[in-house]
């Protein structure tokens, strides 16, 4: 049986965080860990997550607490192997471009068919990190 993958779920909305949370636990796939801010989150990169679904605004507590950009960036300039997803409430289209110039593997829109995404992008983070596991076994014995 594989172990479950670590997800990190962070964004300042509590409630929001809290639904997310419970989403992911019924699938009984993940370990899921919560954090109402990026500075939180980053201490705490140490529990090595698979995955991080990041919010795109995290100072709506604190007005200055790390946005989710600037918790992005430190992500990546801590581990750049972790994917991060990120999530805004925001519908443009220049913010999601912005993200995935700063690394992150996707951007969803918080929506009633938010969690869906997330589900598939997930599914697809794993199988290409399996087919890149897969390909640096092959690449070791030739």
């Amino acid at each position: 049986m594989e172990k479950k993958k670590k997800l990190f779920l962070v964004d300042d909305d509590a409630v929001f965080l809290k639904l997310l949370e419970l989403e992911f636990l019924q699938l009984n796939e993940y370990v899921v860990e919560t954090y109402p801010t990026g500075e939180a989150c980053l201490v705490n990169l140490e529990h090595l997550p698979d995955v991080i679904i990041l919010d795109y605004h995290l100072n709506g507590i604190h007005a200055d607490a790390m946005n989710g950009m600037q918790t992005l960036d430190k992500i990546k300039g801590i581990n750049s192997l972790i994917p991060v997803v990120m999530l805004s409430s925001q519908d443009q289209i220049e913010v999601a471009v912005d993200c995935m110039h700063h690394q992150a593997f996707d951007y969803v829109v918080k929506s009633e068919t938010a969690f869906m995404r997330l589900q598939k992008i997930l599914l697809a983070i794993f199988k290409y990190q399996k087919m890149e596991e897969q390909l640096n076994w092959y690449m070791e014995r030739m």
